[in-house]
């Protein structure tokens, strides 16, 4: 028997997001769509008897990084050794389904980088291996924000090196519960002017300049996974051209 775990973030509005991750859908009653079919020309005397109208509902602003969502290589850079870089509807779909593998990282503190000798770390602690092919979840507790204010700006996030020895294992798709792949936005920013260091700043998200390689930001519900033993589906939407795409995520468990 198999078990479906949601790694969804709900996509709604969140009064405490900041103005670049609101959300705002508009959802329209049953009652108004009658006039709609009347003024399409169906008289109100042959509606179905049982017939209320059909409820509909228009998402007025989402960006596409704004929730549960898988960054396309065109996100990092424009091009990409020699080439265009990719764009969201051009993800291989034989990478979007595969061997799930959870590293818990809900120990680093706030603005401290995961590092390849973090992640090396717990493979060994826990008898685990990297295999190519995989999806690799990057557990922090930092989904237990989501709604706040904090959420943006607090939590740990990927190295360079960190993101660099998944890509050299083989991984292709990789995924965090935090905001973001890397450290919080402000954080960088802050570290960079501080240190003089034009190298801190998206210096995850910037390894996808050199190595092709897909991540998603914004993951839940890892606490209810094991390490390991179970498959992850990630199948964003097929928005053309985009950098980015919404997606569901869910992990298949197979039980006893």
């Amino acid at each position: 028997m198999q078990q479906i775990i949601d790694l969804t973030k709900p996509i709604k509005e969140y009064p405490d997001d900041p103005w670049f991750m609101k959300v705002k859908i508009k959802h329209k009653p049953h009652r108004k769509a009658k006039w709609l079919i009347r003024l399409f020309g169906l008289p109100f005397k042959l509606f179905p008897k049982s017939f209320v109208g059909w409820a509909d509902d228009t998402i007025e602003k989402m960006g596409v990084h704004a929730t549960t969502h898988i960054d396309a290589p065109w996100h990092y850079t424009p091009s990409l050794n020699g080439e265009k870089a990719k764009t969201i509807e051009q993800i291989p779909l034989d990478i979007c389904h595969g061997e799930g593998l959870v590293i818990d990282m809900c120990h680093k503190p706030d603005f401290d980088p995961i590092t390849a000798a973090d992640i090396q770390s717990f493979l060994t602690e826990n008898d685990l291996e990297l295999k190519p092919g995989m999806i690799v979840l990057i557990k922090t507790g930092r989904d237990k924000l989501i709604g706040t204010k904090d959420y943006p700006h607090r939590g740990t996030g990927m190295s360079a090196e960190a993101t660099r020895f998944l890509i050299e294992a083989g991984v292709k798709v990789m995924g965090i519960d935090s905001w973001g792949w890397d450290i919080p936005l402000k954080y960088q920013i802050k570290k960079a002017k501080q240190d003089q260091n034009d190298q801190l700043f998206w210096e995850a998200h910037l390894v996808g300049q050199h190595e092709e390689y897909w991540h998603m930001e914004q993951l839940v519900n890892l606490d209810a996974l094991p390490l390991s033993g179970f498959k992850v589906g990630v199948f964003p939407l097929k928005i053309v051209g985009a950098s980015a795409a919404p997606a569901r995520v869910v992990a298949f468990l197979e039980e006893a």
